[in-house]
C-alpha cells in the first residue's frame, strides 16, 4: 500500500487554468473523497492521478515515487468508473481476470485472485454470466471486483454509484466502504454526492472552480467550514445564510433583530445557521413567516422567510409539525452553533 502526496498541481488546457495548486496528502489505507459541483475538476484531479490527464506543473507521488511521467499500467492503481467499463462479449469471470491475463501471470493465480474477489463481493454464482444478464449493482461488483483482483496500491472511484437507484446507491456506498476498510487499500473517491461523500471519506477534499475550499474530516467540515461554499455545500438541507453586522458579541439581522453570537466579528457578517440548529421557541427573537411545510417522516422542513424581510431561512423540525402558511413561528439558535462568515471573502471569521 502507499500514500498519494499532491504538490503544486496545476491543470491547465491551453491558457485556461482548470486546477489551481493543488496541494494534499493522502495516507496509507485512506479513503479520501473528493466532492465538489460539476465541473469544478475533481474528475480532472483523478484523471490526473490516473496518468490519464497530463500534469502541466507540479508533483503527483504515490508511495516514494513521483509518477508525473508513468503511463497508467505502471503506476499501480486500478480504477472503477461511473459507466462499469465492463466487455460485454466476455463472462464476469472473463471480465474479472482478464488484466491479469495481459500481465501473464498463470492461469492458477488468476483463478485464485478471481474466486476470492468474487466470494468477497458475493458475486461467485454470476462469474459464468455476460454482463448483460447483471443488474446495475452486480456489474458494479464486477467492476470493482477486476480492480480487486490487481491488488493495487490505490484504488481511484470515478463516481460509480451515479447510475443506480436511490436505494440500491446507499446499499453500495457502505459495501464499498466496507471493503475498503477490509482490504486496508488507500483510496481516492469523487462524487458531487455530499451525502455520499460523507459518509464514505476518512477526509473530504472539496473543490470549487479548481480551487481547494477545504481539506478535512466531514465533522470538521460541518462544525467548522471554511468558506460560504463549504458551509453552504456540506449538510442537507443547506445551510442558511443570513445578512448581519456584527458588534458587542451581538449579530443584527436585516429586520433589526439582534441575536446573541460571533464574539470575534464586527462590521458586516454573513450569519450562517443549519437548519436542523434552530429550535421552535415562543419567545425565540427569529420569527419565519411560513411559506410552505415538507413532511419527510421522521422530520419537517419547513420553508419561509425572515419576518419584514425577504430573506429565504429553512428550519428542521422534529416530526410532524404544521401551521397555516402566512403565519409566524418563532424560533431560537445556539449561539455556539452560529457561524461568521466575511461577506467579501467568503472566509469563516
Amino acid at each position: 500500500m502507499a500514500s498519494i502526496l499532491l504538490k503544486d498541481l496545476v491543470k491547465a488546457y491551453g491558457q485556461t487554468e482548470v486546477l489551481h495548486q493543488i496541494d494534499g496528502r493522502i495516507e496509507d489505507g485512506e479513503l479520501v473523497v473528493i466532492v465538489g459541483p460539476s465541473g469544478c475538476g475533481k474528475s480532472t484531479l483523478l484523471r490526473m492521478v490516473a496518468g490519464l490527464e497530463t500534469v502541466t506543473s507540479g508533483e503527483i507521488s504515490i508511495g516514494d515515487r513521483v509518477v508525473n511521467d508513468l503511463e497508467p499500467a505502471d503506476r499501480d492503481i486500478a480504477m472503477v468508473f461511473q459507466n462499469y467499463a465492463l466487455y460485454p462479449h466476455m463472462s464476469v469471470r472473463e471480465n474479472m481476470a482478464y488484466g491479469l491475463k495481459i500481465r501473464k501471470i498463470s492461469k492458477a493465480e488468476i483463478n485464485v485472485r478471481v474466486e476470492e474477489a468474487a466470494d468477497i463481493l458475493e458475486i461467485r454464482p454470476y462469474l459464468d454470466r455476460k454482463p448483460r444478464q447483471l443488474s446495475g449493482g452486480q456489474r458494479q461488483r464486477v467492476a470493482m471486483g477486476r480492480a480487486i483482483v490487481r491488488d493495487p496500491q490505490v484504488f481511484l472511484f470515478d463516481e460509480p454509484l451515479s447510475n443506480l437507484d436511490a436505494k440500491l446507491r446507499v446499499q453500495m456506498r457502505l459495501e464499498i466502504r466496507k471493503l475498503q476498510q477490509r482490504l486496508g487499500v488507500t483510496s481516492i473517491y469523487v462524487t458531487h454526492d455530499q451525502v455520499e461523500a460523507m459518509t464514505l471519506g476518512d477526509r473530504l477534499m472539496v473543490l470549487n472552480g479548481g480551487y481547494v475550499e477545504q481539506f478535512g474530516t466531514p465533522i470538521e467540515l460541518y462544525d467548522r467550514p471554511a468558506t460560504v461554499f463549504v458551509a453552504g455545500f456540506i449538510g442537507s438541507p443547506a445551510m442558511n445564510f443570513l445578512p448581519g453586522h456584527a458588534d458587542n458579541g451581538e449579530i443584527a439581522l436585516g429586520n433589526g433583530v439582534k441575536i446573541p453570537g460571533a464574539p470575534d466579528a464586527v462590521g458586516s457578517v454573513t450569519l450562517g445557521i443549519r437548519p436542523e440548529h434552530l429550535a421552535a421557541d415562543p419567545s425565540g427573537p427569529l420569527r419565519i413567516s411560513v411559506s410552505l411545510f415538507e413532511h419527510l417522516g421522521a422530520n419537517t422542513l419547513l420553508h419561509g422567510t425572515l419576518e419584514n424581510t425577504d430573506t429565504e431561512i429553512v428550519a428542521s423540525l422534529p416530526g410532524h409539525v404544521t401551521a397555516e402558511t402566512g403565519s409566524v413561528l418563532s424560533f431560537s439558535a445556539n449561539p455556539d452553533l452560529l457561524h461568521a462568515f466575511d461577506p467579501e471573502t467568503g472566509r469563516r471569521i
